[in-house]
């Protein structure tokens, strides 16, 4: 039971961030619906913008660099933590990050950690130890930092195993390096993207996104309220490009929220249908669409497991659910959230929903498949298996110029593979992009 007492600066936003990290490493759930659950509360809103911006960045920080975190605290601790002792290990967590990574002043980091210990009875009788550890962490920060392996800590096991395995360890320790960075903003911009770059101070990525460094709130800059743009990370604006021109067509865009993917097709001239499982990340897609000025897009709400259209599309792109691990730039929760089984469950559920789209495209009709997902059981194996059972597809390859040049991206079978370290950049920020796979296939007959 937490007491009631006048907060000092700065309290409020470590007790936020400590529930935040609560909710998703001890309730494991992830982190935007807790911030969108967040965003409904008085008590938050009541925080100044700085002081949500100063919750985020403790969250994410922490998040990104948890292995580092928890081997600062493992090494300052004489003995683990019971398990039932779950907010004081967020309370030493959220007081590393600060200590190790950002530019909190150490004092405030510990006395904050150690007021916020104080004020609850259940975390009370660890005020003492909060203090010491933390204490230790930023007199020892400059030896802990130089001698722990940064890109093994920060890579959740079960997918540095796969990783390792599946694309060597050099790969995978370049991967690490790109998910400690904090990502640059991506937008797909409907027009003109050389001129929307100079008007927002970004630059156009050969992909065609424009990227920057982001600045404020992102409902508070030019352009977004006009609908000229929408937020997009550069890997997630390439499948929905592998359809061609789509001017007129009829196109079925599959788990489509929050409809990045629908946007991209509605303003390049497609008639399309966007069929998602949620009624409330279809009713976000349509407010986004409405904020776009996009109009042509039936929106329907079903599982794709059991509906089935009226009729064929001249193109289906099916972005199907998966582990997510291809973005754990920007969602550093999601390597904690996932494990290893949950990928084999996900695979079957894609195999099933490919094999039922594929029925849904016209003879001589293209179905592009992606993920945004790392693991080739979610990508590469799932196509093989597909081919194999359905002779009446063949893979249509992707061209280098059909994606800004990006020829890395593709595979030996002509397939679209992203990966978090390429388009590199002297600005670490700016560099980088999500884990994608995109395969596109043409219906025969």
């Amino acid at each position: 039971m937490r007491e009631e007492r006048r907060d000092e600066p700065g309290l409020a936003t470590r007790r936020f961030a400590v529930d935040i990290l609560g909710n998703v490493l001890d309730d494991g759930r992830p982190l935007d619906q807790v911030l969108d659950h967040r965003a409904s509360m008085p008590a938050w809103r009541a925080l100044s913008p700085a002081d949500r911006a100063l919750v985020r960045a403790i969250v994410s920080t922490t998040l990104r660099r948890l292995g580092l975190v928890d081997d600062a605290l493992k090494r300052q601790m004489k003995r683990p933590l019971p398990g039932k002792a779950t907010r004081v290990r967020q309370i030493l967590r959220v007081g590393a990050a600060q200590l190790l990574f950002m530019e909190v002043p150490d004092h405030a980091a510990v006395s904050l950690a150690t007021e916020l210990a104080d004020r609850d009875r259940e975390t009370r009788p660890w005020k003492a130890m909060v203090n010491g550890v933390l204490r230790a962490v930023a007199r020892s920060r400059d030896e802990i930092l130089e001698t722990q392996d940064a890109t093994r800590l920060v890579t959740p096991l079960w997918l540095w195993r796969d990783w390792v395995e599946t694309w060597g360890e050099d790969e995978t320790r370049a991967f690490a390096s790109a998910h400690m960075v904090e990502p640059a903003l991506d937008l797909t911009v409907k027009s003109d993207a050389a001129g929307w770059a100079e008007r927002l101070g970004g630059r156009v990525l050969p992909t065609g996104s424009v990227r920057l460094l982001p600045h404020g709130a992102v409902p508070e800059m030019e352009g977004f309220e006009a609908g000229e743009w929408w937020v997009q990370d550069a890997a997630a604006a390439l499948p929905a490009r592998l359809l061609g021109d789509v001017a007129g067509k009829e196109v079925a865009d599959l788990c489509a929220a929050p409809g990045g993917k629908t946007a991209q097709l509605a303003a390049a001239g497609a008639k399309v249908t966007a069929v998602d499982l949620s009624p409330h990340r279809l009713d976000r897609l349509k407010q986004n669409l409405a904020r776009l000025r996009l109009s042509d897009v039936a929106t329907i709400a079903a599982d794709l497991e059991t509906w089935t259209p009226k009729a064929p599309f001249d193109a289906v792109l099916l972005d199907a659910p998966c582990s997510a691990t291809g973005t754990l730039r920007r969602n550093p929760d999601v390597g904690r959230l996932k494990k290893s089984a949950q990928v084999e469950e996900l695979a079957e559920l894609q195999h099933r929903l490919l094999d039922r789209a594929a029925g849904w495209v016209k003879p001589g009709g293209l179905l592009v498949y992606c993920t945004c997902s790392l693991q080739t059981a979610e990508g590469e194996e799932q196509i093989a298996r597909f081919l194999a059972e359905h002779p009446d597809y063949e893979r249509a390859p992707v061209a280098a110029e059909e994606i800004g040049g990006l020829a890395p991206a593709i595979t030996a079978d002509g397939d679209l593979r992203t990966l978090p370290d390429m388009l590199p950049d002297p600005e670490p920020r700016l560099a980088g992009l999500d884990g994608f796979f995109a395969a596109r296939l043409r219906r025969r007959t």
